[in-house]
């Protein structure tokens, strides 16, 4: 790769990373901010999921974006509109400006992500994508783990208004280089907005979102609205479906839906999906009983996690340079069975399990994820026209959002009823808390039973470029 690739790469990359660390740091702050502003738990919740509805809400609009702007122009905006929603959290004087600040943030992400794999398949030759994709793999898979740590770490020494503010010089940095050195990839068509499309998308994929984030609540019988809003999403969501397969027979498509005719891309995803959705889960589930059944305290709980997190980015790179010479079963299959064992063997723990035993489990899982998720991102995208990356792009990262709301809500679900059946048995808190999280994991383990399943199917890509011929919508 030349130089300049290298360097188009890294802006995009470090952008990613700077963002997606954000994300998820500010989850430490939340009790400093619930006592700051006098909001209750329920309300600073939105902070997280007002995070993750606008993900689900632009991601689906970044096929258009990519395909209508340039590469310059994408990049800008998502850095600034980032920016300013960092410098408004930062010095919000009300939770409802610190709310707002998030969403802005949120959409600057969302723009970031998907462009970012385009033009990586874009510029990289098949030969070495699985190398580059190594890479973009920390920043999906590592950097959300890490954020929690790098948060921690600021609010002990710091308020919580420096989680943004440590934030913008680095990503104005970032938007400089891009500003001086970033050159436009592929080329752009003048697409319609289909303004339908994008209204009937906001509200099946945040309606979808925001009902698997309510559905204790549903389940509780006292969620009325989430019920609406979830009806709403469904049915705008086979609105939306029916929309894009008649929009793509003139190839006017706000989110080309042709990627999932093609059965390599569409098992690839389904295997990223589920695994994604396992992670999410099981990363929200795994804090919560080392804090309450095993005692620990939330700098261990960051400590214990971090051996995984740490071995997953090392490895990354190197997964990625084997499957550009290997293909994606030597790493893929193995990786699955070792995320199975990881999160199999946490069905064993209770209350009394040693936290060593703990970290060997999550390091087990975080190498697994290591070994399969860049050989199936990589395989997924480039079972792909060139024409289709951006649209195969905005579709996996869009149903990785759904994925991810569903494993939590899930698992969470499972965490909560098994902890409160204990807490009916006359079981003690940390024995009710550890009930929950084995039935927790067990769900987990069951989704990586089904990776396991899928993984031989997927087919490896010839290093050849392809002419796939795609159905029409």
């Amino acid at each position: 790769m030349s130089a300049d690739v290298k360097l188009t790469l890294a802006v995009l990359v470090a952008a990613a990373t700077i963002m997606i660390l954000n994300e998820t740091s500010l989850s430490v702050a939340l009790p400093a901010i619930m006592a700051e502003y006098q909001v209750p738990a329920t309300i600073v919740q939105w902070l997280l999921t007002g995070f993750m509805l606008t993900m689900a809400v632009v991601i689906p609009t970044t096929g258009f974006v990519i395909e209508r702007f340039t590469t310059r122009q994408v990049f800008i905006t998502a850095c600034l509109l980032f920016i300013v929603g960092t410098v408004a959290a930062a010095l919000a004087p009300a939770f409802i400006f610190l709310l707002a600040g998030r969403v802005i943030q949120a959409a600057g992400t969302a723009l970031v992500i998907p462009l970012l794999m385009t033009v990586t398949m874009t510029l990289v030759p098949r030969q070495r994508r699985g190398s580059v994709m190594g890479i973009i793999a920390i920043v999906i898979s590592v950097a959300p783990a890490l954020g929690p740590t790098v948060g921690g770490a600021i609010v002990n020494s710091m308020t919580w208004h420096w989680v943004f503010w440590l934030m913008v010089p680095l990503i104005a940095l970032v938007l400089l280089g891009g500003w001086w050195k970033l050159r436009n990839v592929g080329e752009n068509r003048n697409v319609p907005l289909d303004i339908l499309s994008f209204f009937l998308s906001a509200f099946a994929f945040g309606g979808l979102i925001y009902a698997l984030s309510s559905i204790e609540s549903m389940l509780a019988g006292e969620g009325t609205v989430a019920l609406i809003i979830l009806a709403i999403g469904v049915v705008s969501l086979v609105l939306f479906v029916l929309r894009q397969l008649q929009l793509g027979k003139k190839d006017k498509a706000f989110l080309d839906l042709r990627p999932f005719a093609i059965r390599n891309f569409t098992l690839a995803v389904s295997v990223i999906l589920v695994s994604f959705g396992a992670m999410l889960g099981f990363a929200t589930v795994l804090p919560i009983y080392l804090q309450t059944s095993l005692g620990v305290t939330a700098l261990v709980t960051g400590l214990v996690v971090m051996p995984g997190g740490v071995l997953q980015a090392i490895m990354s790179p190197f997964v990625g340079r084997l499957f550009d010479s290997y293909g994606p079963f030597p790493l893929a299959i193995p990786g699955a069975i070792l995320m199975l064992a990881g999160v199999g063997s946490m069905i064993l723990l209770n209350e009394h399990s040693a936290v060593w035993m703990v970290i060997c489990m999550h390091v087990s899982f975080s190498v697994g994820m290591a070994m399969m998720m860049t050989p199936m991102m990589t395989t997924a995208l480039s079972s792909l026209p060139d024409n289709l990356y951006s649209h195969g792009s905005a579709g996996m990262n869009t149903l990785q959002q759904l994925a991810g709301a569903t494993g939590t809500a899930i698992l969470v679900v499972f965490l909560t009823r098994g902890t409160i059946a204990g807490t009916e048995a006359g079981l003690s808190e940390a024995a009710a808390t550890a009930q929950g999280s084995t039935m927790a994991f067990t769900f987990a383990a069951a989704c990586m039973v089904i990776v396991v399943c899928l993984v031989p199917f997927v087919k490896r890509v010839n290093n050849e470029p392809e002419h796939v011929e795609v159905p029409a919508a």
